[in-house]
Order: structure tokens, then sequence, then C-alpha cells
């Protein structure tokens, strides 16, 4: 088995935090983002994965640090790490055929902007399966239309009127990937296009058309990390499943004076908690202090000291100093105050 990972965008709906740490490498309850989608993907195939590929931007941003800890991530499950670029935004269709040497045998293809939880086995009579999730408004999302025999027969992107309510989540199961990546070759060289971009949904299409069986995977939770909000809600969310589970969220070196912790919480090494009281659902990075400080439903980077504040639904990034009583300031580009 293997899983390709398109994570070449900057996530500008995460601005300011995603300006200088890309997107699915910021942290949500203590893990970057892709860390988690790819341990959770490995957990739910239940099955030895030989190579994990990623599709990276330029090297500029995504450079070597960024390229050790995704070779250690992929170590880290007993597979090869493989470092493909996607130098221009081209679609989702295009990002994936940059993983061209890597497209053969069983593989799952995930993008990196959302975690899930699921369980559930791989229909192995499929030729592919798509993962989705039941929502409440169908027409904000891409949804899949089956029939009689609960297969996929169509993709219809933000329905007008009602189709279904199982919308793609952006995680896809190809029995034989070398499929897709001839429809995807037949998409780029006929320029086949959507909204500019050459996009997974058209070489999908033309395996349809072709009659490859197509089935749903249902994730039982599927959490977004879009933008500063979504991805605040998700970090609470996934302390809540990491504390149900009985995961470990404190480090041991804590130094606490004065102060209450209220579960769950996230807390990194070397932290500093004076006078404050945190949580619920906070994250705290490495080599943090929070003095004098209420801070709840909040998720904070390493390297930031916070005082005399009072937070709520906050997520303050990397390096930071933060005083509640602050007169002098100084604030780059995207940042916001509310």
């Amino acid at each position: 088995m293997k899983i390709i990972v398109p994570m070449a965008g900057r996530g500008s709906r995460l601005r300011p935090h995603s300006l200088t740490v890309p997107k699915p490498l910021i942290p949500v309850a203590g893990e970057p983002i892709v860390h988690r989608l790819v341990k959770d993907i490995v957990k739910v195939l239940n099955q030895p994965v030989e190579e994990i590929a990623f599709v990276l931007g330029d090297a500029a941003w995504f450079g070597d640090d960024v390229v050790s800890s995704l070779k250690a991530l992929a170590a880290s499950l007993g597979a090869k790490a493989s470092i493909y670029r996607q130098d221009e935004p081209l679609g989702t269709g295009h990002a994936i055929m940059c993983a061209k040497d890597s497209l053969s045998g069983p593989t799952v293809i995930a993008y990196a902007d959302t975690l899930i939880r699921a369980d559930f086995k791989l229909d192995q009579e499929a030729d592919s399966v798509i993962w989705v999730k039941k929502v409440d408004k169908p027409e904000a999302f891409g949804v899949v239309k089956l029939n009689d025999n609960k297969e996929i027969v169509e993709l219809v992107e933000k329905p007008k009127f009602f189709v279904s309510d199982l919308a793609v989540i952006g995680i896809y199961y190809f029995k034989e990937v070398s499929v897709l990546k001839e429809a995807l070759q037949f998409v780029l060289d006929n320029n086949i296009v959507n909204g500019g971009e050459y996009q997974i949904n058209d070489g999908i299409k033309r395996m349809m058309a072709d009659g490859k069986v197509f089935k749903t995977g249902q994730v039982e939770e599927w959490m977004d990390c879009g933008n500063k909000a979504v991805t605040v809600e998700t970090n609470a969310r996934m302390l809540g499943f990491l504390e149900k589970d009985g995961e470990e969220l404190i480090a041991s070196d804590l130094k606490i004076q004065n102060s209450k912790i209220i579960q769950p919480c996230f807390i990194g090494e070397n932290v500093v908690l004076k006078d404050s009281t945190i949580g619920p659902n906070v994250s705290i990075g490495n080599n943090c202090t929070i003095e004098a400080s209420t801070v709840k439903n909040s998720l904070i980077q390493n390297h930031t000291s916070i005082k005399n504040a009072n937070l709520d639904e906050a997520m303050i990034g990397n390096h930071v100093t933060f005083n509640g009583e602050f007169s002098k300031i100084s604030i780059g580009d995207y940042s916001v105050l509310e």
C-alpha cells in the first residue's frame, strides 16, 4: 500500500499563521495536521504501508526542515518517504501527477488540510473508494450520487438541488492507481480544466465512464483546518478524542505555580504556567510561558509568552510576545485582534 499526500498550497485562508509555516505543518492538539492525518489513515488501513509520497511546493517555502520532518514521519510508520515538487498551483489532478513515479499499485490519496476519525474496512471488490461524511448542508460541498447498488455514479460540486448528503472529504483509495494516472494523463494532454486547473474529478469521471466501480467509505468525524475558526474548533474536538483514547497530553516537565488546568488540554515540553487558568480545549506548544492569564478554547504554538491576557477562541503562532496590558505594539500583515 502507498499513500500520496499533495500539500503544496500555502493556505491563504489561515493567514497570518500560514505565512511562516506551511498550513499542513501547523500543529493541532500538539501535532502537525499532516502528521495526524497520515497516522490516522495508516490506522484505518490496518496494513503495511511501503511508501508515503509527499507533493510539496517550491523549496523556498517547503525547505529542508519540512522534508526532514516528513521523512521522519514516514520512517516512524515503517515506510519510505518520497518527495516531489509542484512548482505551480495547477490543481489537484496536476499535483497528483507530480508524483507520477509513485503512481502504481494500491494507493490512498489524501489532501493535507483535513483530519478524520474513522474505523471501516476497504471494499476489496471496488476499483476505488471515495471517503465521505454525511453533512447537514450538502449544497456547500462536493457530493457523491449513488445508484441502487450503493455505487458512486457521479460527482456533483455544490448541487443546487438535492443529490445526496454524502460530502467528499478529499481522501481516496485506488486498487490500482495507475488507472487514475492514465486518466489524469489524458486530462493533462487534452488540457481539460475546471476553474483554470486540472482536477482529480476529471480523472475519476473518465474511470467511471470506463466502467470502474467506485464505493464509499464513510468516516465518523471529519474536521476541517481551512481557517482560524474551524482550526480552533478542530483542536478542541481532537483533544476530546485523544483524552477519551487515554493519551498522555501534558508533558512531564511542566512547571506550574498557582495555576489550574481544566481538561482536555495539550501542554508541550518546557512550559511554565504561573497564576493562570488554562482550559478547557487549549493546546500549548513547547517552550511557552503563560502568566497571570486565563486561556480557553485556544491554540498556542511554540516559543511564545503570554501575560495578563484573557483569551478565548484564540490562535497564536510561534515566537509571539503578548501582554494584555500592552500600549506599545508591533503587529504585522494579516494579524487580527478582536
